[in-house]
Parts: structure tokens; sequence; C-alpha cells
């Protein structure tokens, strides 16, 4: 009787323990959230339940996985040049950076550095809202080169985010004017609006717009903007709060059709 290993892995989100034999194919996996063991060997049942043994933390469900969702489906049949899912934080930066680095020394740093840093940090700071039922789709491409810095769906609805890096500068806001340190102002927030309404006509869905400050010493906002959040990168958590809009199907059906990169070439 081969001996079976027990590895921890997290896969969307969740925390999984797999079940493998000696040469790593898998015989079974616990899905602690679902407090169930899936068994793709019915006749490893035994021994895979005294594998998990010291992990099982109550009553169990066994049996066969569940039948995969149209979600789930869809993403299994998505070619991988069309899925967006793993575009990194600040993507079409990274490769413009890369494409053209520009010289070794400059009088200023490059603003485009300064804004992938700041979408990296909003990145990092959304991801972590994944294991909360949360999914971020990063650098989501639109037709005419702009782009929806980061897409957040959830409980709570969506969200189109537009980043701004503003480390240490005073930011004013006065709907639809944004003023960075000295610069003078400019009409920001109808481009952050024009990006949320893109999102919500290729999702068939409200998607709420919001405009992310990293690092600001001083924001002031005149007047709540119309149908707008201003938040920093320190209020990012908070979106995660509310919720009721959308349930886990929903949330899991919408992220399969915003990750195919067809859904954004009607737009």
């Amino acid at each position: 009787m081969h001996r079976l290993r027990v590895v921890p892995a997290r896969r969307h989100g969740r925390e999984r323990l797999y079940v493998c034999l000696p040469d790593g194919a898998n015989v079974a996996w616990y899905d602690r959230e679902a407090a169930r063991v899936n068994l793709l060997r019915d006749d490893r049942e035994d021994e895979v339940l005294e594998a998990l043994a010291p992990f099982l933390t109550g009553p169990v469900a066994v049996g066969p996985p569940p039948v995969p969702t149209p979600a789930e489906l869809a993403r299994l049949t998505l070619h991988p040049d069309d899925d967006l899912a793993p575009n990194r934080p600040g993507e079409a930066l990274l490769v413009a950076v890369e494409r053209a680095p520009g010289p070794a020394h400059r009088l200023r740093p490059d603003p485009r550095r300064r804004a992938l840093a700041a979408e990296q940090a909003t990145g990092e700071a959304l991801d972590r809202l994944d294991g909360a039922g949360w999914r971020t789709l990063h650098s989501v491409p639109l037709p005419g080169g702009d782009r929806v810095h980061h897409l957040l769906i959830g409980p709570g609805g969506l969200f189109a985010l537009h980043v701004l890096p503003a480390r240490r500068q005073r930011v004013r806001v006065a709907d639809p004017l944004v003023a960075v340190g000295r610069r003078a102002p400019h009409p920001l927030l109808h481009r952050v609006r024009a990006a949320a309404d893109r999102a919500s006509h290729a999702l068939t869905a409200e998607v709420r717009p919001v405009l992310v400050l990293v690092g600001p010493a001083h924001l002031s906002v005149a007047a709540a903007p119309r149908a707008l959040r201003v938040l920093t990168d320190r209020e990012l958590p908070g979106l995660a709060g509310p919720g009721g809009v959308l349930k886990p199907a929903d949330v899991e059906a919408l992220h399969a059709v915003a990750r195919d990169r067809a859904t954004w070439k009607r737009v």
C-alpha cells in the first residue's frame, strides 16, 4: 500500500489540502471552508481519510467533486492569451517600462515608476480581500488605449478603481478637478467615471467609480463628488465592509466574464 502525502495549497482564495500519491498524482482534496473531502479515487477513501485525520476539524462530507459551475466551465475553456486574471498590478506599466526603460541617469524620477509603485501597492491591498469573497482584476485594457487600473468584484458590488500617486503631497478635489501638489488641477474625475461607465456596459452590471490616492500628505475634498468615491490607500479595506449586493455565485459569474479579454473589446 502506497503512503499518501498531504500538500496544502490555496486556490481562488480558498485553502485546500491535496492528498497525493508518491508520484504526485492527486487522489483527493479537502476544502476546509466547505467541510468536504472530494474524492477522485473511490477505492482510496479509507486511505484518504486516514491521511487527512490530523487536519479534519469536525464532521465532513465525502464524495466525488461537485459538478463545475458555468463560471468554472467558462474559465476552463478560456484561452490563456485571453485570460486577464494573471495580470499583475500595473501590468501595462510594467510592460511599458520593460520595453523602454529610459536613460539610466535622469534629472527627475520616471513618473511611470511612481505610477507603477502606486498601482502595485493598491493591487496588493485588494488581493488581500480575496479570502473575504472578493475578486480583483488588474490593468483591464479598454479599446483606445485606456484601461481600468483595478476592477474589484465582491459581495458589495463592482468597483472600477483609478489609482493616482500622491506620496507626501497635498491633494485637492473639487469635482471634476483634482490637483496634486503644485500641479495645475485637471478634470480627472471625468476619466474615472468614463472608465466605470465602460465597465458597466461591458459587464451589463453597475460598476461604481473609485479614485484611490496613494500616500497623500493631506487630502481636501470641496464637496462629495457625484456618484464617485475618493479614498486613500489606507482606506481600501473599507470597500470590503458592505455586502448584500452580490451572492457568491454572482461574484464568480461576473469574474468569469470580466477576465475574458473579448468582453472588453465591445466597449
